[in-house]
């Protein structure tokens, strides 16, 4: 399951984005549970350092969007974190506040549940910026997944772990503290992506969003010429995971992965 031509076989790998997260609230044990069970190739979270020092699979700077609390990720402790509700704005209240699979999840706990998962499935970690605590969250993260045992692959296309940031520095700070962890370049604009900025923090992958694929495809032969992945975000609707699938992008994350792994299994129309 290789980082370069990760569609060798036919198809985009399918990227749970925050886990299965239109049936469950994202980030939460539980919906990285169902995207595992749905098939997913791996998984996608976003982290964040607390107060004190942990990182945490939460997307925005606060808390507000996603729970029951108020205020930014980086003033709070775990302590405080784990004190709120972070089911209470999803459809599905099923989860019970103080259950582990509906709680806050650090990244801890998810990279237990996809290393011990029955099959070999990737984790795609996106560390935020501009934040508060700067190289920390790099640093960080690099200690975690070497106390995990996954820093250093044997190559790229071996790594359970990849790492992915828009800020290209903290790509750089990646790339010389773990050079064989993948890395990928995300960004909004051809500009960032098709220029050298993936060239000089050595990117393994680029990371373009659908739109901008859409508005410049030859990003993926661009990519495959310098030895390149791409890894494209966010895909729910069935054209999209078809052009993915026919353009060659290697990853494709996705809020649906069951019904993206259908979508894509199924036979393209003859003629």
């Amino acid at each position: 399951m290789g980082m370069a031509g990760g569609a060798t076989g036919g198809h985009p790998y399918v990227v749970a984005h925050r886990g299965a997260s239109v049936d469950l609230p994202e980030h939460t044990l539980a919906a990285y549970d169902l995207a595992l069970q749905q098939g997913a190739d791996g998984v996608e979270c976003d982290v964040r350092l607390t107060r004190d020092g942990h990182l945490v699979c939460v997307h925005d700077r606060r808390v507000d969007r996603t729970s029951n609390g108020v205020g930014p990720v980086s003033t709070m402790t775990l302590a405080q974190l784990r004190a709120l509700d972070y089911a209470v704005h999803h459809s599905d209240r099923h989860l019970d506040p103080g259950d582990r699979d509906g709680g806050l999840l650090t990244l801890d706990a998810l990279l237990g549940l996809v290393l011990d998962w029955r099959r070999p499935v990737k984790i795609f970690i996106e560390t935020k910026h501009p934040v508060r605590y700067g190289a920390q969250v790099e640093n960080r993260l690099l200690a975690l997944l070497r106390r995990f045992g996954i820093a250093t692959p044997a190559s790229a296309d071996h790594s359970r772990a990849v790492v992915m940031s828009f800020s290209a520095a903290a790509l750089w700070r990646v790339r010389r503290a773990a050079p064989l962890l993948p890395t990928v370049l995300l960004g909004k604009s051809t500009r960032t992506l098709g220029g050298g900025a993936a060239t000089t923090v050595g990117a393994t992958a680029i990371g373009p969003s659908i739109a901008t694929l859409r508005a410049h495809p030859q990003l993926v032969d661009r990519a495959a010429a310098q030895g390149r992945a791409l890894y494209c975000w966010t895909v729910d609707r069935f054209d999209d995971a078809r052009f993915c699938r026919d353009v060659g992008v290697a990853w494709l994350a996705t809020h649906h992965p069951a019904r993206v792994k259908a979508w894509l299994r199924e036979e393209a129309p003859a003629g």
